[in-house]
């Protein structure tokens, strides 16, 4: 059935007058006429009863007038919803973020986004950097929040987000962490806890960085994925350890956070996001775009 004959016989069956329903689908009284006998034809079953007293439903028009207008509904729903996807305002969007970014980045931008895309669905997965980076390539995710910078080369875009430095981190009892200027090459002799060079290859090696610029290579004691273990190793009595400092949002009573200075205190690392440029949906580059608008500010 044509849905401009659906739509027809809704508003005719709505006010039972010909001029009426006309003027509510904007067209002249003749073509609604003809158009609702066409119908009338096609399904060989008569749906108004015209008389001179007006227009009346048959019991065949009162008996398809609910299931007509839920047929108009959904098929006008169908165009609505299909025009907000196209333009970024509905459906999934697959987002995968390192475990960090939810310190300071996701809890000011998510609230955002959802206001003002409330009919995107968000669908959230974290994983590593490494593992994000091989997610976005080959399209499980529409865009990932990683950590920058990252350790190989990429075809996905690369758009750094947050930047950040690190901070040391050590047992509130230890004895640099009562120093009220801490430099990094205090820490040589120090057993450290340290990222993965497997699953996080970019903050060790920017880690490393950081320690060679201070004059020392770190002892590892440990290795660790995600920053928050990093933080409970360290409190477990395991080591230093060298962390982002919106780390310290969620500061630790048991580990003491401290400022840096000296040589590899100025190494800067942060959280980028990444995504296929050629590969990208109208509700990801949204996602961008909110992002990037963002002022973000620890």
């Amino acid at each position: 059935m044509d849905p401009r004959q659906l739509r027809q016989f809704v508003a005719l069956a709505s006010t039972l007058n010909y001029r009426r329903a006309a003027e509510q689908l904007h067209m002249s009284q003749p073509p609604l006429s003809a158009s609702i006998r066409r119908l009338e034809e096609q399904l060989g079953v008569q749906l108004f009863e015209r008389t001179r007293r007006g227009t009346s439903l048959t019991a065949a028009g009162q008996a398809a007038l609910e299931d007509a207008q839920r047929a108009l509904f959904h098929a006008e729903q169908f165009g609505r919803v299909a025009a907000a996807a196209a333009r970024g305002e509905a459906g999934d969007l697959r987002i995968g973020f390192v475990g960090s970014a939810t310190y300071a980045l996701m809890p000011q931008l998510m609230p955002v986004f959802r206001s003002r895309y409330p009919d995107v669905h968000l669908v959230l997965a974290e994983s590593t950097t490494r593992q994000l980076l091989d997610d976005v390539e080959q399209g499980h995710v529409d865009a990932g929040l990683l950590r920058f910078p990252v350790a190989r080369a990429t075809k996905a875009r690369i758009q750094p987000v947050e930047r950040d430095h690190f901070v040391a981190a050590l047992p509130v009892q230890h004895p640099l962490a009562r120093r009220t200027r801490l430099t990094l090459s205090a820490l040589q002799d120090e057993a450290f806890v340290l990222y993965s060079a497997s699953a996080v290859p970019g903050l060790h090696a920017m880690a490393l960085q950081a320690c060679q610029q201070a004059g020392f290579m770190p002892r590892v004691q440990q290795e660790a994925v995600q920053v928050q273990t990093v933080v409970s190793l360290v409190e477990s009595g395991l080591g230093v350890a060298l962390v982002p400092s919106v780390a310290t949002r969620h500061a630790n009573r048991a580990v003491a956070f401290r400022r840096l200075h000296g040589p590899g205190a100025d190494v800067e690392i942060g959280i980028a996001l990444a995504w296929r440029a050629e590969k990208e949906t109208a509700a990801a580059r949204r996602f961008r775009e909110c992002l990037l608008s963002l002022d973000l500010r620890r």
